[in-house]
């Protein structure tokens, strides 16, 4: 009997989702950064905020200028282990166009394990598979496994369709499922 009440508890443990980042109205957004394609002589511009009702908001516009296209908003955190999780959850409202989410096991790792997504308008969750995440560097498919790391240090949400465009993206809450 004792048994299966640890066997419970420890399931119900591992179930329970691990909240990387809860936007509210006294978040502190000041480790959230923004790295438009300005690095590379693009012209592209986002920005980062926290709205009055409490959510992140990253915008801008995409320009194509300068072999330009890309904003991206990055947030590195403490090592973070992800172990017993196989999802990364975001809680967001986007405008209908397609994002990747990003993220690296040592922010000091060339490459990023990648996942598009795409919004639909209306507040929903986005689940993405974290063992499904491909590697990526600088645009271009890597040739090593997908992510199989125990930890991650930096969570990105990146924009670049390849074309001219405004953006809007409403960040409610992003967590380990």
């Amino acid at each position: 009997m004792i048994q299966k009440l640890i066997c419970a508890l420890m399931m119900t443990s591992l179930l329970t989702p691990k909240i990387l980042f809860d936007f509210n109205k006294k978040a502190e957004i000041q480790q959230w950064f923004i790295v438009d394609d300005g690095v590379m002589g693009g012209r592209s511009s986002g920005n980062f905020s926290l709205s009055n009702e409490g959510y992140g908001v990253f915008e801008g516009n995409i320009s194509l200028a300068n072999n330009g296209g890309f904003s991206s908003l990055r947030y590195i955190i403490q090592k973070t282990s992800v172990k017993d999780f196989t999802k990364i959850s975001l809680k967001l409202k986007g405008d209908g166009k397609k994002y990747q989410l990003r993220i690296k096991a040592n922010n000091q790792d060339y490459q990023s394990y990648i996942m598009p997504f795409e919004t639909s308008g209306e507040w929903e969750e986005i689940e993405i598979s974290l063992q499904e995440m491909y590697p990526s560097f600088r645009g271009r498919i890597l040739d090593i496994p997908n992510f199989a790391n125990e930890y991650i240090e930096e969570l990105n949400i990146l924009i670049g369709n390849k074309k001219k465009e405004k953006f809007k993206l409403l960040l409610d809450k992003i967590e380990l499922k």
